[in-house]
């Protein structure tokens, strides 16, 4: 992988980023020969569009590349990073008309396009680099691109590979790396520090259930960030069909994303107090594996009746939430793949999320935007309380009549984050079904930059 910028000192040639608006001028301002060239290749600088302008001695005197027109911007993130497989090898230094903020959104997802995952195959990385641009932040973006890749490479690499034990290796590297610390509950320890609903999804696989406990900082506002770490999901007994199972291993997604998100905090030594929690799990199918219509006792005393097994994120991550209510926290974040109704009502972009508090809402709002992280705000509508209340238990974890899935979910996990601390929970995708530039097909995070560019306002950092 390339995610760095080039060292500074470098010579570097001219890379010009161009509008279909702004072509024109720039083409009037050079001498005849490059109009001559520029015009004879049909460059109009559509959007990732490269043209390689000639030197006097045969080799490359700098590119252009297209930014397509100004009004499609937002429909096109990162338009910039598809270039960087187009260019030929060596340092190049962005020119053009970019202001600071979209000078910011060019080098992040330069670096981002640099991204690739080559666990089981050679991936040979892009050979043009990039300077960093006058007033980005180089040292901010590189982290941000290390967090995000190291998302991608978790969510990419398939359950065999990456199960509980595995995600557990992850985060602990992330610990030694960063210097935070590190404790785990595994096994049948589950059930001695009470947390029965992780223990009871996880029982069945050969691969262990565990609760990953990950503290980092000294001083400053606490933020506690929850990732569901469901290795893979057969659906438990309530099977799912082969189809439903093929991307499965992407399930643990929210757990991919908050190590990501905390690989940025800690690497810009963010002044807060962060905690990261991770119920570590397969839903996998044996003879002790939970049963529809068994009734859980969680953490929190709350029961739940089970009318579907493969709605088993949300009891585990009902455990962990459970947990940083007891705890100290000025906000807590789940992060999880947890409906397929999100994916319907939003598409795999949006990442949706819910939030009571309106001045948290509107600043991740606007943080997303800012940093092309798009998230979509949603409600936790009360009045659909009543779906998750089945009279045999407290709790519901899987209502019938398939009507607001996303929502019920979002109320259920609400139930067990208490009161305390603000709760933001974050119903994510994490898979891109298409490249684009910058976010290959594969694995990706979702609403991590976002929460980034958020937390100085939330926390008041």
């Amino acid at each position: 992988m390339s995610l760095t910028f080039a060292p500074t000192g470098e010579s570097a040639l001219p890379l010009h980023a161009l509008t279909s608006e702004t072509l024109e001028p720039w083409l009037n301002a050079q001498d005849e020969a490059v109009q001559t060239w520029v015009r004879a290749n049909g460059f109009t600088a559509g959007a990732g569009a490269v043209l390689v302008l000639p030197g006097a001695s045969g080799g490359p005197a700098g590119a252009l590349v297209g930014l397509g027109n100004p009004a499609d911007s937002d429909r096109r993130r990162f338009t910039l990073a598809a270039a960087r497989d187009k260019l030929p090898e060596g340092p190049w230094a962005l020119q053009g008309v970019l202001d600071d903020e979209e000078r910011n959104e060019a080098a992040l997802g330069w670096l981002l396009a640099g991204y690739r995952f080559a666990r089981y195959a050679r991936a040979e990385p892009p050979k043009a680099m990039l300077v960093a641009p006058e007033g980005c932040d180089a040292p901010r973006l590189e982290a941000i691109a290390r967090g995000e890749a190291l998302t991608r490479d978790l969510i990419n690499t398939p359950a065999a590979d990456m199960g509980p034990s595995a995600l557990e290796q992850a985060a602990r590297d992330l610990a030694a790396e960063t210097g935070a610390d590190i404790q785990v509950t595994t096994g049948d320890a589950l059930l001695r520090e009470n947390f029965p609903m992780i223990h009871a999804v996880g029982r069945a696989a050969e691969d262990a259930p565990r609760l990953i406990d990950m503290t980092w900082g000294t001083a400053g506002p606490r933020l506690t960030l929850v990732g569901k770490g469901v290795c893979f999901d057969t659906g438990g007994l309530n099977l799912k069909p082969g189809a439903s199972m093929a991307l499965m291993k992407k399930d643990m997604g929210g757990a991919a994303t908050v190590l990501g998100l905390a690989r940025m905090i800690m690497a810009l030594n963010l002044p807060l107090r962060l905690r990261v929690l991770i119920p570590a799990v397969e839903n996998a199918v044996a003879g002790n594996s939970f049963r529809p219509g068994d009734i859980l006792t969680s953490r929190k005393g709350l029961t739940v009746e089970i009318n579907n097994t493969d709605a088993e994120g949300r009891l585990v991550l009902a455990d962990a939430l459970a947990l940083a209510a007891e705890g100290e926290s000025d906000l807590t974040i789940s992060m999880a793949t947890l409906t397929g109704a999100a994916r319907v009502a939003v598409g795999p972009d949006l990442a949706p999320f819910y939030c009571d508090d309106d001045g948290i809402a509107a600043a991740l709002g606007a943080a997303g935007a800012g940093v092309r992280d798009p998230l979509w705000r949603m409600p936790f509508w009360a009045p659909y309380e009543t779906m998750i209340e089945p009279g045999i238990a407290d709790l519901d974890n899987a209502p019938g009549g398939g009507f607001a899935g996303s929502i019920t979910a979002a109320l259920f996990l609400r139930r067990f984050a208490g009161t305390t601390a603000p709760y933001v929970h974050f119903d994510i995708y994490g898979w891109n079904p298409t490249a684009a530039p910058a976010r290959p097909k594969g694995g990706t995070g979702q609403g991590a930059r976002a929460i980034l560019a958020a937390l100085p306002q939330v926390l008041k950092l």
